[in-house]
């Protein structure tokens, strides 16, 4: 948020601070009420110029607006704890919010009973422009981050709530924006904790709920590269969420064009390019998503060469959330097994990711994907140089080649009964020490969990 977002922001907060006093010590139609509602009605008029819908949240003890920590709750005293008390964590005011609609809030806040215990939000008016209800963002996940079981478990939980989210998008036209955020919270809590074990889950190769697990390995993978740019906390959440919706508008694709198992015909494939316009449209036109939504949706097939799709589309620049939701859109597209596609290596995926010279995606940040997955990603098994059956627990961003592993079976294939771990970057006089990975294998040949053994 610029600096007069910040200023104008501001003001909003204190002047809604002084409506509520004024609304409490004086009685209805006292000019200072109609002064204080003016004057609040202006900033928003303000702000709502510079961009279309303002969320202000409470979380903690701390006042957001627009994901921008603006001040503690104490600084506004009777506002904020009445909306507290009547367990309002979210307050949204879309472009257009009338000195009326102001006056009915206001009204609300001062008049709703405070809720007991647990009880859920008090009942607001229904206003056009206004919007009130809980937030999510300080949910914790139940069960520790760093056990795998825990994470399978959130992935499992993910992959059910995209199911959701599309489902909503085709049958009332607009995702379910409160199920994605609730889903998001959990994975950028998990990214920011373990994300070598989550990044881990988006190499299962399940073909079945594809549609389902690209949404979330997309969303997990964007927000890995956000993570590892500093990106932390509300936007990191705003990433996350963009990318889990990137590809929303094939809800709109017929079933047919979708689900072909063989090569699209040209006609067909202007059918399918549809997708990033009608996705952006969907996304415009739903309440509660970040403004980066529909413009990830527009973009994420467009490349920073100018080709791509939407046909005809230039951008000086793309959106950089965009490029990062591109390089995890290719990599897990390319990665995942179908029933018409057989899933590439990460070296293979690379070399496309670099084609044409590099000028399609930015080169800058596909190394610092490559340092982020690996050329074997955690939670591959992999064959070593001297025979050893071996899992990638981590990898090493210098060298991607060279992971930590934990060996699992010996150069005769016998299970070891005391597994051990090794950072084959480490250089040794021994021959006999793995010093390299020459493949990766499939696990289900050796009948073991990876995941379970990282």
């Amino acid at each position: 948020m610029s600096a007069p977002r910040v200023q104008i922001a501001d003001e909003i907060l204190r002047r809604f601070a002084a409506s509520l006093r004024s609304a409490q010590l004086y009685s209805k139609g006292h000019p200072i009420i109609a002064r204080n509602l003016e004057s609040l009605t202006a900033a928003f008029q303000l702000l709502h110029s510079l961009e279309p819908t303002i969320v202000i949240g409470l979380v903690g003890d701390e006042v957001i607006v627009d994901d921008m920590p603006m001040a503690k709750a104490d600084t506004f005293g009777p506002f904020v704890r009445r909306l507290q008390q009547s367990g309002v964590e979210r307050v949204t005011l879309d472009r257009g919010v009338t000195k009326d609609e102001l006056t009915a809030f206001i009204d609300a806040v001062t008049t709703t009973e405070p809720r007991q215990g647990d009880e859920d939000a008090a009942a607001f008016p229904a206003l056009p422009h206004i919007r009130v209800g809980r937030v999510t963002i300080e949910q914790r996940v139940e069960g520790h981050l760093g056990d795998m079981g825990t994470i399978k478990r959130l992935y499992s939980d993910a992959v059910s709530a995209a199911n959701t989210v599309w489902e909503s998008a085709q049958t009332e036209g607009q995702p379910d924006a409160t199920v994605a955020r609730t889903m998001i919270d959990g994975l950028a809590q998990a990214v920011a904790q373990n994300r070598t074990a989550l990044l881990a889950l988006t190499t299962l190769k399940n073909y079945d709920n594809y549609t389902f697990t690209h949404m979330v390995n997309v969303s997990i993978l964007t927000m890995g590269q956000a993570r590892g740019l500093g990106i932390d906390g509300p936007l990191l959440r705003e990433f996350g969420l963009a990318a889990l919706m990137h590809d929303i508008g094939k809800v709109r694709t017929p079933l047919e064009i979708l689900n072909k198992p063989d090569k699209l015909t040209d006609g067909e494939f202007a059918i399918m390019k549809r997708h990033t316009v009608d996705g952006a449209e969907i996304l415009r036109m739903t309440p509660d998503v970040p403004a980066l939504a529909p413009v990830m949706a527009f973009e994420h097939h467009l490349r920073i060469d100018g080709s791509g799709y939407p046909n005809g589309v230039k951008r000086p620049a793309l959106n950089i959330g965009t490029m990062l939701c591109s390089v995890a859109d290719v990599y897990d597209a390319m990665r995942s097994q179908r029933r018409y596609q057989q899933s590439f290596p990460t070296e293979r995926i690379l070399e496309v990711l670099k084609r044409n010279d590099g000028q399609q995606f930015d080169q800058h940040l596909v190394r610092r994907f490559v340092q982020l997955i690996g050329i074997y990603p955690a939670g591959n098994l992999v064959r070593l140089n001297t025979g050893e059956v071996a899992v990638v627990r981590q990898v090493y961003a210098p060298d991607p080649y060279r992971p930590q592993v934990r060996v699992l079976l010996d150069r005769e294939g016998r299970r070891i009964d005391l597994t051990y771990e090794l950072n084959l970057w480490e250089t040794s006089e021994d021959p006999a020490r793995p010093s390299s990975i020459v493949a990766p294998l499939d696990p289900a040949e050796y009948q073991v969990d990876p995941l379970l053994l990282m």
